[in-house]
């Protein structure tokens, strides 16, 4: 017993100490450095903002115009990098099936947080040939000085963070003769030790790690039939440094030092629609995507394995297609694609508790198809930020019983087009106490200081 107890300890500190060297690896807690934050996980760590919204709205500190594009911002001390795609020729059709053929320019501008005035931008001319193109869907990642881009149609950057300079660009679908996917490539790229991880698809590429100063491939793993949508991530579980991908034929665990595959579970979304990070909670690993394709996963204790708790049924757990979902307390929140409203289900079984559309579409009551709203958990004090799909900006509590409003402001116009109707697809960064929320033309700073 006194030797388990040991060994136990011993394979505790050493998973904190590899925690501690991932973190260390990202800004403050207090940036927001890359997509869903800090640690991908959507927890805003910062202190001294609202508790709740006041029937005035909230102050705006500046408005900035950008081009198209799907892409959230980065946060990294005073500084905003941003993606946008600036359209020279052709017709923009937003409609599924559709590819028009579009000419012009990616870009990633680099902004001063307190004015929204541009410091430096990269550019680079750039064909569409996606369904949706209204321009590029990854967030920045800025980590160690760095920031790694990847736009639309599979262009791959390493910049220096200060400067802009260029360190190495390559074009996927030339380089590895990858197709791209039907709505381009999406995966936020993952920067972790000394390598940039991103979706590339194909035959043994599923997924590929380059070298973050040269651009030189590190190691190839899996297989699929294109990149689909969903980024890497990087998980502590089972005493392993574990990287978790979710390509569109299966969920997968890497070595992310080899490339190594630890475990692999199927999981085919309807479309190939593998879009939102599979979450992890303790012990549990939740991956959703559209048409009932959920998936909760029990990490092992002492190895890198994981067993199958349960799987997604109709009117069952969370079907999410363009956000992913937030894990506490035993509970998921997240917005279903076939019902369109923000739903609370347990971790345990699936169970769905209660749904509203208030976060997603205020007033709202009725089936929205892909309806959604992006979720983030304020840590210090468990209160819920929301960024719907119509553009408000809504702060709550939520647990097992209900959706508790403390207060909703629209703060910005949804300007693309899906199913019909505007929405804002766009996830928020939350730093230096500010929102930065985008769409196709502008991109707000919402003064969230505590008054």
């Amino acid at each position: 017993m006194i030797l388990d107890t040991a060994a136990i300890t011993i394979r505790s500190l050493l998973m904190l100490a590899a925690t501690s060297v991932l973190a260390a690896n990202f800004a403050s807690a207090d940036d927001w450095p890359q997509w869903m934050g800090p640690t991908r996980d959507g927890n805003y760590n910062e202190t001294g903002v609202i508790d709740s919204i006041p029937a005035d709205g909230l102050p705006i500190k500046w408005r900035v115009p950008v081009e198209g594009g799907y892409a959230g911002p980065a946060v990294v001390g005073d500084r905003i990098y941003l993606m946008d795609y600036k359209r020279t020729k052709g017709t923009l059709v937003e409609e599924p099936g559709a590819k028009p053929e579009l000419e012009g320019t990616e870009r990633l501008l680099c902004l001063d947080a307190t004015t929204g005035k541009q410091i430096w931008k990269y550019e680079y001319p750039c064909s569409y040939r996606i369904s949706y193109p209204v321009g590029p869907r990854a967030t920045p990642t800025v980590v160690g000085g760095i920031v790694a881009i990847l736009g639309a149609q599979g262009d791959l950057a390493v910049l220096d963070a200060q400067s802009g300079k260029l360190k190495w660009h390559i074009n996927l679908p030339k380089k590895f003769n990858a197709e791209t996917p039907t709505w381009g490539f999406a995966a936020h790229p993952l920067v972790t030790d000394d390598m940039v991880v991103t979706m590339v698809g194909g035959e043994g590429q599923a997924v590929v790690a380059f070298d973050r100063s040269t651009g030189e491939v590190k190691w190839k793993a899996l297989s699929s039939t294109d990149a689909g949508y969903c980024p890497p991530s990087i998980i502590q579980a089972g005493g392993t440094t574990q990287l978790i991908a979710w390509h569109p034929q299966a969920v997968a665990s890497l070595n992310p030092k080899t490339g190594e595959t630890y475990w692999t579970v199927p999981l085919v979304p309807d479309y190939g629609m593998s879009i939102s990070q599979p979450q992890r909670s303790g012990e549990y690993l939740f991956a959703s995507g559209i048409k009932d394709k959920s998936l909760m996963l029990k990490l092992d204790a002492n190895k890198p394995e994981v067993s199958e708790l349960w799987a997604g049924a109709p009117k069952t757990s969370l079907s999410v297609s363009t956000m992913t979902p937030l894990i506490h307390d035993g509970l998921m929140f997240g917005t279903d694609e076939t019902l369109g409203a923000l739903v609370a289900a347990k971790v345990e079984d699936g169970e769905r508790l209660w749904q509203t559309y208030e976060p997603v579409r205020p007033d709202h009551e009725r089936r929205l198809n892909a309806g959604t709203a992006f979720v983030t958990r304020h840590t210090p004090t468990g209160h819920y930020f929301l960024f719907g799909e119509d553009g408000h900006f809504s702060v709550a509590d939520m647990d097992a019983d209900g959706y508790h409003s403390r207060g909703q402001v629209k703060v910005i116009e949804p300007t693309q087009t899906a199913f019909g109707r505007k929405v804002v697809w766009s996830h928020p960064a939350y730093a230096n106490k500010t929102a930065y929320v985008r769409n196709d033309k502008e991109l707000v700073a919402i003064d969230l200081a505590k008054p």
